[in-house]
């Protein structure tokens, strides 16, 4: 393993003496050490991936706006949309990516008509969800949230509903706005340009305090985070302070740095001898085949969807489940808890088979069997080996509740949706025709803020059967 050469550059790195000075663990040590610092760092190295082409890259296409500014998307996302796997299709974006080191940052949001959807998923460098705003958590009246950093201590201020406090010192903010059809869009734009994001001094209009010191950022894409994830990993630790509920890591830290991964340090393997440097090899794939593996199999398996309840949330709801935490960032990073959103998701039909878009599958919905939600539910489309929406001659992504009534239901009400890669030739199958890519083939159902029913196992998703 090479270091990194923009983190060595960068200017908040310090050179490391090396924790493991006085003599590395054993080889078959490093190989576990590595595996584990492997498995706890891959959801956060994957974040600060979206966050510098969101925030920081401003030549790069994802690039959406620099820190403290929020950003709203006009629209739903397509197939050119490729920082974030497996997104979804049916609520507009808006974004902010908060530099929390100087002072809180204030959200408001505007009163939203009550039979309309909308969430403020607060997510840390962890890729903890550690609170929301919205419809289910906060209701759709007007109001005012801090949102303060692990070192800010203060009353909440006048004018403001509550602080929600990240573990990191920088933290996602992820809006999601229901668009109930392609002519709503004008009113989803309304909401959007409601919503407002502004330092705590500039809200409560008092002078601002010293600026946080600047970051020289590390360029990262995905070939140089497969290349050296430790040294992205030391690098993003100095912004995760281990205190307050952190604090539980810290043994866990001092492991890490016994091989040289620590706090705003930089990692290097410079002085390691071949066969430590081959443990640790080792130990990263070994972590790599844990996570792709753990994906595969979130939650209970139910009529060939896998049913991940529980695979996003807080640190209160994962514990130390970094595993967990790791393969649901593979599975589809930044998803909401499962009080907000239920995510089954499948790549196989009834028998168990892979599914291929080259063959043609349909997924029933029986009259009374929809999915149950508050709000409201989609089907979207991905291809297999990308997670990435599906280019397709009508440009649909997804089949969800709004289209209802321009589907056509079966004579005993039941609702088939067609799934192929070629375009149907029969009325109805065209209608309710979810387009496929060509291979492989991966699915996401989303219910958002789900009923009961869905939560407790009651209701269970249809599976998808394969047409001879």
């Amino acid at each position: 393993m090479k270091t990194l050469a923009p983190l060595a550059a960068a200017g908040l790195l310090v050179s490391t003496v090396g924790a493991w000075a006085d003599g590395l663990p054993s080889t078959d040590q490093i190989t576990s050490i590595a595996e584990e610092a492997f498995v706890y760092g891959f959801p956060m190295v994957m974040a600060y991936g979206i966050m510098y082409e969101y925030a920081i890259d401003e030549g790069g296409k994802q690039y959406k706006g620099a820190f403290n500014q929020l950003i709203s998307e006009p629209r739903v996302y397509t197939p050119a949309d490729t920082a974030v796997v497996t997104p979804n299709s049916d609520t507009p974006y808006s974004f902010i990516w908060m530099d929390l080191r100087a002072e809180p940052i204030v959200l408001c949001v505007p009163e939203i008509e009550k039979d309309r959807y909308y969430s403020v998923q607060l997510v840390s460098q962890y890729t903890f969800n550690f609170d929301y705003i919205g419809s289910r958590a906060t209701g759709n009246g007007a109001g005012c949230f801090a949102i303060a950093g692990p070192q800010w201590t203060g009353d909440t201020p006048a004018g403001v509903e509550k602080v929600f406090t990240s573990e990191t010192e920088f933290a996602f903010a992820i809006y999601r706005t229901q668009l109930k059809g392609a002519d709503d869009l004008d009113n989803v734009k309304a909401i959007q340009a409601k919503y407002e994001a502004k330092p705590l001094s500039a809200f409560l209009d008092q002078t601002a305090p010293a600026a946080a010191p600047s970051v020289d950022w590390p360029k990262i894409d995905q070939k140089a985070a497969a290349a050296d994830p430790f040294s992205y990993l030391a690098f993003l630790l100095q912004f995760a302070p281990a205190t307050g509920p952190a604090s539980v890591e810290t043994s866990l830290r001092e492991k890490f740095a016994s091989i040289g991964i620590e706090a705003g340090q930089t990692f290097s393997t410079d002085g390691w001898t071949d066969d430590e440097k081959t443990a640790l090899e080792a130990g990263i794939k070994a972590g790599l085949a844990k996570i792709q593996d753990k994906a595969k199999t979130l939650g209970n398996s139910v009529n060939g969807w896998q049913v991940s309840e529980g695979a996003f949330g807080s640190r209160d709801m994962l514990k130390d489940d970094y595993l967990l935490r790791a393969a649901a960032a593979q599975a589809g990073i930044f998803g909401n808890d499962s009080a907000e959103a239920l995510y089954p998701m499948t790549r196989w039909d009834a028998s168990g088979t892979t599914l291929v878009g080259s063959n043609s599958y349909t997924l029933t919905f029986p009259a009374d069997g929809l999915p149950p939600v508050n709000a409201f539910w989609s089907v979207t489309m991905y291809d297999g080996k990308t997670q990435l929406l599906v280019e397709n001659s009508i440009d649909r992504y997804l089949i969800n509740s709004p289209m209802l009534p321009d589907l056509q239901k079966n004579d005993d009400g039941s609702l088939t949706i067609y799934i192929q890669h070629e375009e149907p030739s029969d009325a109805k199958a065209k209608a309710n025709w979810l387009p496929a890519p060509s291979d492989e083939i991966y699915m996401a159902m989303r219910l958002y803020w789900p009923d009961k029913s869905a939560l407790d196992g009651t209701w269970k998703p249809p599976a998808v059967q394969k047409v001879n």
